[in-house]
């Protein structure tokens, strides 16, 4: 070859990102594991349907991956795989343990979390957790093949709290759905109650029929029963437990007394809002509605950084080794930059990701936990969640 055409080769490589004397690339399969269900049917019309949920995060990162890698000599492969609804869990990790795969997303509910972490092909494997929000998975029921990229409904409690702290609206009523994950979230909102010397100065049930505002009287059956239902104690805030969606987003407006709305509804501790336009959110918030054609929610975002916690990995490292890349993760020296102001980093005696969590309204971020003067000897996001002295995980 001519020293022009060498040139010209060279020159032609460097455009595309890798150097022209490069062997194949070394590749990082990620597995991303999800169960079948029916879609969440959205209280309103302005909120679409979604059937692909958590996915179009991972995907994002995937080409986020790739991008640094190319100048790495590195890959990233996403190795997609949909559990049906009466399927089992097990047999999806072993089929992805069969394809090499050592590094799992898994976007499943606790139960099936749980199953797919007990396989004996998921011994080796690393899984990031990017839905639960159990409390028991980071205590009790903890496993040391799991890493918490969700943040639990602890974490969003004590958010919800400081804020609300801040504020000293101290004496909240709390109104808890029927659904055992409303139940879950209330326990952490008493929890959070007590931590930050709240109180709770009445609890009722939600034990209305919920209303359709689609029907000609279906805001007036609305008024009328939440008027009654919210009327007692003298509160200084509606704190609502109500994650099945059924009721929360009604209650907004429609109290006895004039009283703001917080929890799962009104003013909402969250990983991710599409509020959110801090620290070069709008970045992340335009390239992946021009990839899915929507919003980005919180279970695409969580999925998102654990496919970039793998991908940051493999940078800081220039591995491809599963075994290598997990324990980075794990590591003192990982950190995750994700577009909330610091670099995020795993508790190692939970498995969770400290994360600040933001108090997101329906259109305008309202503040983002810890907040300020909650301090804390090692990290101010460890006031968010269970500490070390309160963990009860032993399985790490």
């Amino acid at each position: 070859m001519s020293r022009a055409g060498a040139l010209l080769t060279i020159a032609a490589a460097l455009l595309l990102g890798a150097p022209a004397w490069a062997a194949d690339p070394l590749v990082v399969r990620i597995g991303y594991l999800i169960r079948a269900e029916e879609p969440r049917i959205p209280q309103t019309f302005l909120e679409p349907v979604s059937e692909d949920e958590g996915v179009q995060g991972a995907r994002l990162a995937i080409a986020d991956n790739n991008t640094t890698g190319r100048f790495l000599n590195q890959r990233f492969d996403l190795v997609e795989v949909t559990v049906p609804e009466d399927g089992r869990v097990e047999d999806a990790v072993r089929d992805l343990a069969g394809q090499g795969v050592r590094l799992l997303v898994a976007d499943l509910k606790e139960d099936a979390l749980l199953a797919a972490a007990a396989a004996p092909e998921a011994a080796d494997m690393l899984i990031f957790n990017t839905r639960a929000p159990d409390d028991d998975l980071r205590n009790e029921r903890c496993r040391a093949n799991l890493l918490h990229v969700t943040p639990s409904r602890r974490m969003q409690a004590d958010a919800l709290a400081q804020y609300l702290a801040s504020r000293k609206w101290m004496n909240w009523l709390l109104v808890v759905g029927r659904a055992p994950q409303d139940a879950a979230y209330a326990d952490a909102i008493r929890a959070a109650a007590k931590r930050y010397r709240a109180k709770i100065v009445e609890e009722k049930r939600w034990t209305f029929e919920d209303a359709n505002r689609r029907v000609d009287t279906g805001h007036v059956t609305v008024q009328s029963e939440i008027l009654t239902f919210t009327q007692g104690t003298e509160h200084d805030v509606l704190v609502v437990a109500d994650e099945a969606d059924g009721f929360g987003e009604y209650l907004l407006y429609q109290t006895w007394l004039p009283r703001p709305v917080a929890g799962t509804h009104g003013l909402v501790p969250t990983a991710w809002s599409r509020v959110h336009e801090q620290w070069g959110a709008t970045q992340i918030h335009s390239r992946f509605e021009r990839q899915a054609g929507r919003w980005m929610r919180p279970r695409d975002y969580t999925a998102w950084m654990a496919v970039r916690a793998v991908g940051e990995a493999a940078t800081r490292t220039k591995s491809a080794d599963p075994a290598a890349l997990a324990a980075f993760v794990r590591g003192p020296d990982f950190t995750l930059p994700a577009f909330k102001g610091q670099g995020l980093t795993f508790r190692d005696w939970d498995g969770q990701l400290r994360q600040p969590v933001l108090l997101a309204g329906p259109r305008v971020l309202v503040s983002v936990s810890p907040q300020p003067g909650y301090l804390h000897q090692f990290s101010e996001l460890d006031t968010l969640g269970d500490d070390r002295p309160e963990s009860r995980c032993r399985n790490r």
